[in-house]
């Protein structure tokens, strides 16, 4: 048998992979399209600050009731089945948003969109541990998370643009995407779903007892928490009001722009500094380890989010977006690359995923609440300073908790940096000795 050296790189993603990148894609440009106009939609029914926050925290409070559930039923039935029932859930969500007649109504149908949502999250969490190669789990996660982010990019100034027509038509257009995405996995990973029902998945579940004893898990609830808190929450719901009131008519490069260009703006530079940082920090993670990108993107992050409300002008504004997206997205890849190192492959991360998800989701809950509540008491700078008080609390968790892509032997390379076996060509037959 042969073997040759080789980057983590030129390994390439397992089909099943690329099918859910790209349902996450289609997913993602659909939540960017209403993701700068939520708060706006919400503020519509004219709600105050705060009442617009838990428009964002309700989605997060579901979210975090159901996430245990969701580990159980991803163990059990499997995460392909689980993951398009999720995405379906969501789906008829933001139809019925699309209709909402008044804020009680809107704030039950994204609580409802939370059980999916958290019911497709955990799954593929779950699916990506079990099916991503080792020596690039990083970059999985990384691939992962771009479609994600690419979609962002694109999402917020399309929707924006789309606010003209009113708010209803974005949440009916980010309703039919899901359907897309439950339609291509469901008939692209037929296969997949028939194997595994043909082999029943004997493998053990992690139990979550062992998964709290290590450190550097303990260290990613924290992280996943202050991520939770500013990416998921703050982001989503005080981020673009901030933008579309404290810089609505102002002059942008000597052009005045309006409240929803700059609530889409905000956004989209937010996701560009995040995919364009997971590109590098996701396969860095395989090779150099996971904890030094964590620490860098959580600081960065804490830093500029901490500095948004102060800024002093439209351009100043963005560039701290732009930068807090940076952040971000050298911490998200690796953050979730370290629970599959710890998980493995060999178990099932049901349980283990869905408690770090619920970590996520009650930083996504608690984050909008009292930043909104500090917004409408003390200003929006207080708001966005505590924030990245709270990012600072997540990389003191990881100075303290152990590396977990660990070399394979003391001074070894990592699973990033293994080299890759190839299997010998078969001998050809000519001809004549045929």
């Amino acid at each position: 048998m042969a073997t040759r050296r080789s980057d983590a790189t030129r390994i390439p993603l397992p089909r099943e992979i690329k099918v859910m990148v790209a349902a996450a894609f289609t997913i993602a440009i659909g939540f960017g399209l209403i993701a700068p106009l939520l708060p706006a939609y919400a503020h519509s029914f004219n709600a105050s600050a705060m009442a617009v926050a838990s428009v964002v925290s309700a989605f997060g409070v579901t979210r975090l009731l159901f996430a245990p559930v969701s580990g159980r039923l991803t163990n059990r039935l499997g995460e392909t089945p689980v993951y398009m029932t999720g995405v379906l859930i969501v789906a008829l969500s933001m139809f019925l948003t699309a209709f909402a007649q008044d804020f009680t109504q809107l704030i039950v149908f994204r609580a409802l969109g939370g059980i999916g949502s958290t019911l497709f999250t955990v799954s593929a969490m779950a699916f990506l541990a079990r099916k991503s190669p080792p020596t690039i789990r990083g970059r999985v996660s990384g691939a992962y998370a771009s479609a994600f982010l690419v979609g962002n990019i694109v999402g917020p100034i399309v929707g924006s643009a789309l606010s003209v027509f009113g708010f209803r038509i974005p949440f009916l257009i980010y309703g039919t995407a899901l359907v897309c995405a439950a339609a291509l996995v469901f008939f692209q990973l037929k296969d997949t779903r028939r194997a595994d029902r043909r082999v029943q998945d004997s493998r053990p579940p992690m139990p979550l007892k062992e998964a709290l004893a290590l450190p550097s898990y303990r260290a990613a609830l924290v992280s996943f928490f202050s991520n939770g808190w500013a990416t998921f929450g703050v982001r989503n719901s005080v981020m673009p009001l901030y933008a579309s009131t404290a810089f609505a008519g102002a002059a942008l490069f000597g052009y005045a722009v309006d409240g929803a260009l700059m609530s889409g703006l905000a956004l989209s530079l937010f996701a560009a500094g995040n995919v364009t940082a997971v590109t590098f920090s996701s396969r860095l993670s395989d090779v150099h380890g996971r904890k030094p990108l964590i620490l860098i993107g959580l600081t960065t992050t804490a830093v500029m989010t901490g500095l948004i409300g102060l800024a002093s002008s439209p351009a100043l504004f963005l560039v701290a977006c732009l930068l807090a997206g940076a952040g971000t997205g050298t911490l998200n890849s690796p953050q979730q690359a370290a629970i599959a190192d710890m998980v493995g492959q060999e178990r099932k991360a049901g349980h283990v995923m869905s408690t770090a998800q619920m970590s996520a989701d009650m930083g996504a809950i608690i984050g909008p609440l009292l930043a909104g509540a500090m917004a409408d008491m003390w200003g929006w700078d207080w708001a966005f300073f505590a924030t990245g008080a709270v990012l600072a609390i997540g990389a003191i968790a990881w100075a303290r908790a152990p590396e977990t892509n660990l070399p394979v032997r003391p001074g070894g390379p990592r699973t990033g940096t293994l080299p890759v076996i190839v299997p010998p060509e078969k001998p050809r037959t000519s001809p004549e000795e045929s």
